[in-house]
């Protein structure tokens, strides 16, 4: 079974649920494709979210089949063991590792595909397969399905409907279980840890790009895959840019440093956040700043329970925020005014919170029957409230001026509250100081 038994385990209790959930018919999941650098050069492989929750299998070239009423419930087709090849880049799996290390309870070469899936699909009546990738493989499982529906007249068999995956992965990723919650703590410390070097050691000088390393390399050291996105290292006027990713100027004193960057770990994501000065003191209008941001991030997550609502998280930040730049002179008229045509947006232009897991914007519907999700317990999401005051606002104090701050964390819905999962990286004013001191 893969990696140890108790994952093993997991995976195989994980595929009974979604099995029960099918209620009968087929879920075809491809394995993403290794995609080109340059002319012989790969990118570093990473699986598709969804097939990995479902097979652990890590390779490219690959199709999982879960056949609820079959004999054979969980195939999988993959490539064949290749001795020649394992000089160059490694051994595969192959057919006896895709049973004996995954589970699978009968494993094929890729290139029977059409010939062992294809009668399985002619007496399907219906079929999960995802109609938004377009890449071979899953062309090919979209091909087997058409094939299938066209002769349906004829055989009076086939599918006649082709359902999303998500229906029933999505709505079972949005709730991580004890082995998930695992995982994410693991790349959430991580993450903690690279953002207080990075709050030690950044001195005015340095490049963006040096910091940038100093975290990654703290990921790495110990045992990320690598960032989980491309991490943002934006200092002064670029942290008014939400994905600035060039990181590549100079830092300098009196301003503030931006830090987003999460660890990616065993294929969980950790997705945090950190404002702090690249001197050893926040200046009056930052700390201003940056007391709102922080005021209005415990507001929201304050409002994070079991039956509350993302949309309620982020109203409570917005009212906050808004209460400041009222005080501050950066916007002026009444707060509910403010609130109702949506003008604090030109400093606040982004929702307050994202589910979280495997992917760093993960699945799951924010909306159910029109009315925004209520919250449960296992969901994990972001609390990222922020204030960006363009270096151009030509009408707001010149200390505002190319002011970005953003306080993110993540947080997991329990069955009382809530808990902050990245709570060990800094946040508090007297804590960063003391350690830009």
């Amino acid at each position: 079974m893969t990696g140890d038994g108790r994952e093993g385990a997991t995976l195989a209790a994980r595929r009974e649920r979604i099995m029960t959930a099918m209620g009968g018919g087929l879920m075809l999941l491809a394995a993403s494709p290794e995609r080109p650098r340059t002319a012989d050069i790969l990118y570093p492989y990473r699986q598709d979210s969804d097939f990995d929750y479902v097979t652990g299998f890590p390779e490219p070239d690959a199709v999982c089949v879960l056949a609820p009423d079959q004999p054979d419930r969980f195939l999988l087709f993959v490539r064949p063991a290749d001795p020649e090849r394992t000089i160059w880049v490694g051994p595969r799996a192959g057919l006896d590792g895709a049973v004996e290390r995954h589970g699978a309870d009968r494993a094929y070469p890729l290139d029977e595909l059409e010939r062992v899936l294809g009668p399985l699909v002619e007496k399907s009546s219906y079929v999960y397969h995802t109609v938004l990738r377009d890449d071979p493989l899953a062309q090919r499982l979209l091909a087997l399905i058409r094939g299938a529906q066209a002769g349906r007249p004829r055989t009076g068999t086939g599918p006649s409907a082709i359902h999303d995956p998500a229906e029933v992965l999505h709505e079972m990723r949005l709730r991580k279980d004890p082995a998930e919650l695992e995982r994410m703590r693991h790349a959430i410390a991580i993450a903690c840890e690279a953002h207080r070097e990075a709050m030690r050691v950044a001195q005015p000088g340095m490049a963006e790009f040096e910091v940038e390393a100093l975290v990654d390399f703290t990921f790495r050291r110990r045992g990320a895959t690598g960032p989980a996105y491309p991490s943002i290292i934006a200092s002064g006027p670029n942290a008014t840019i939400l994905h600035y990713v060039d990181n590549d100027r100079v830092l300098v004193d009196d301003e503030l440093l931006l830090i987003d960057a999460g660890a990616e770990h065993r294929g969980y994501c950790a997705d945090v956040t950190r404002t702090f000065p690249v001197g050893r003191r926040y200046t009056g209008p930052q700390r201003a700043l940056y007391d709102a941001v922080l005021a209005a991030q415990q507001s929201a997550i304050d409002a994070v329970r079991p039956g509350a609502t993302l949309e309620g998280a982020h109203h409570a930040a917005v009212r906050v925020l808004v209460d400041a730049l009222l005080a501050e002179r950066l916007l002026q008229g009444s707060a509910d005014e403010i609130v109702e045509k949506g003008l604090y947006r030109r400093f606040y232009m982004h929702r307050t919170s994202h589910w979280l897991g495997r992917d760093v914007h993960d699945v799951g519907n924010y909306a159910v029957a029109g009315a925004p999700r209520p919250l449960e317990p296992g969901m994990v999401l972001t609390v990222e409230p922020g204030l960006y005051v363009p270096a151009d606002a030509d009408d707001v104090p010149t200390g505002f001026r190319g002011v970005g701050i953003r306080i993110e964390d993540d947080v997991l819905v329990t069955e009382t509250g809530n808990e902050v999962l990245s709570a060990a990286a800094p946040k508090q004013v007297a804590e960063i100081e003391s350690l830009r001191s």
